[in-house]
């Protein structure tokens, strides 16, 4: 009995020995089991990149192990529901918020691309070259960002009778304008108003008017008096003095509108030279009848009117001689005014003329295309002859 209880303790303690190594190599195999479920994932959060090491079975349970909260709009590499597996790359990319306006009206939208953009492309927006975007394409995409877009319209804009079509952005009349840096003076007109809202059927017109003073020369048209003459025959009349015209210079306000004149109002007259009196001597001599045969030859100077075509012409035309002497000899080049051409079987040279709306002349030149009841007025300058034109004139011939 002494002899069982001295071995007693020799065998427990090669019993404890088994026991402790199969403790050990248990631990062993878990240990190993336990590394061995280990996978080293490469992981890329919002361009961040970590390689992690976990035991996680899906993506979803490694989301869950990094507090990553996967939402809708969020882009993921792979699906959640995949299992983890060593060395794999896992990319995550978290959605940013965008309020894109388009001509007023908000949307709010999720993306996870990089800048404004890809953003816009892949929502299929296109911006056209007028179009106005509030930031610049290249800009990167920020959460809770904000973007305008305003989609360009063509106008037809009609400024002072000229039009076009312009390409604008703008919602009212007044900032289409001040987009196109038109400049309204006082009296200019615009319609639509200001305030008018603009679309691609508004038609904005513009008429320009401004007020200039213009100072004219005009004659002033002489009376004729009539005295009585015992010296004359009765019924028988003689031109004692052939009359003047004045001159009186007129100031006029004119307004116009597109550069068309459309009222003309008198300011200021100003005689220059006053008009003299045109005198007739009317004959009361009584002949008395002696029987015998007389003639009347009449009286030479006694005036008639005609009805004429008028022209005009200055002595440096091309088909003039280019000396500046007329068919009789005279110098229109020292003495512009007052001459005439004529055909001289209607009108003889000499001939002292009143023409209406040009004055008195003398018919002092011929011309090859000047042939029966027609006149050629000659004017001081090749411009004032070009805008005469032609016209019908009353010629009063006076002697």
């Amino acid at each position: 009995m002494r002899n069982l209880s001295k071995l007693l303790p020799i065998w427990n303690k090669k019993l404890v020995i088994p026991v402790v190594s199969v403790m050990v190599l248990f631990a062993f195999v878990a240990y190993v089991t336990y590394e061995a479920t280990e996978a080293a994932v490469e992981v890329t959060v919002n361009g961040d990149t970590e390689t992690v090491e976990t035991r996680a079975e899906t993506v979803a349970d490694l989301m869950q192990e990094l507090e990553i909260n996967v939402e809708e709009h969020d882009a993921l590499s792979h699906k959640e529901t995949a299992l983890i597996t060593n060395d794999m790359k896992i990319v995550y990319e978290k959605a940013k918020e965008v309020v894109l306006t388009i001509d007023g009206e908000s949307t709010t939208y999720y993306t996870t691309k990089d800048t404004v953009g890809s953003f816009l492309k892949d929502e299929d927006i296109t911006i056209e070259e007028h179009d106005m975007l509030s930031v610049d394409a290249s800009k990167s995409i920020e959460d809770a960002m904000d973007i305008s877009l305003e989609k360009a319209f063509q106008v037809t804009l009609n400024d002072g009778g000229k039009e076009s079509e312009v390409w604008t952005t703008t919602d009212t009349v007044g900032d289409f304008l001040s987009s196109q840096s038109i400049t309204l003076n006082e009296l200019d007109r615009v319609k639509p108003s200001k305030e008018n809202d603009v679309t691609d059927k508004t038609t904005v017109t513009i008429t320009r008017v401004e007020k200039v003073t213009e100072l004219a020369e005009e004659e002033m048209d002489y009376a004729t008096v009539k005295k009585n003459d015992n010296s004359l025959k009765k019924g028988t009349e003689q031109v004692v003095e052939s009359g003047e015209p004045g001159l009186v210079e007129k100031k006029y306000e004119l307004t116009l509108e597109n550069g068309e004149e459309i009222d003309r109002k008198l300011l200021s007259e100003n005689v220059k030279r006053k008009s003299k009196d045109r005198v007739v001597a009317v004959g009361t001599k009584v002949i008395q009848n002696t029987g015998l045969n007389t003639v009347s030859r009449g009286d030479s100077n006694t005036s008639k009117t005609l009805y004429m075509q008028s022209t005009a012409y200055n002595w440096n035309c091309k088909s003039c001689s280019g000396s500046g002497l007329t068919a009789t000899g005279y110098n229109l080049q020292a003495n512009p005014n007052g001459v005439i051409a004529v055909d001289p079987s209607v009108i003889p040279l000499g001939t002292k003329v009143y023409v209406e709306g040009y004055g008195y002349a003398v018919a002092r030149d011929t011309g090859g295309n000047i042939k029966g009841n027609r006149i050629d007025v000659h004017l001081p300058s090749k411009a004032a002859a070009l805008s005469y034109g032609r016209k019908t004139v009353k010629v009063r011939i006076l002697k």
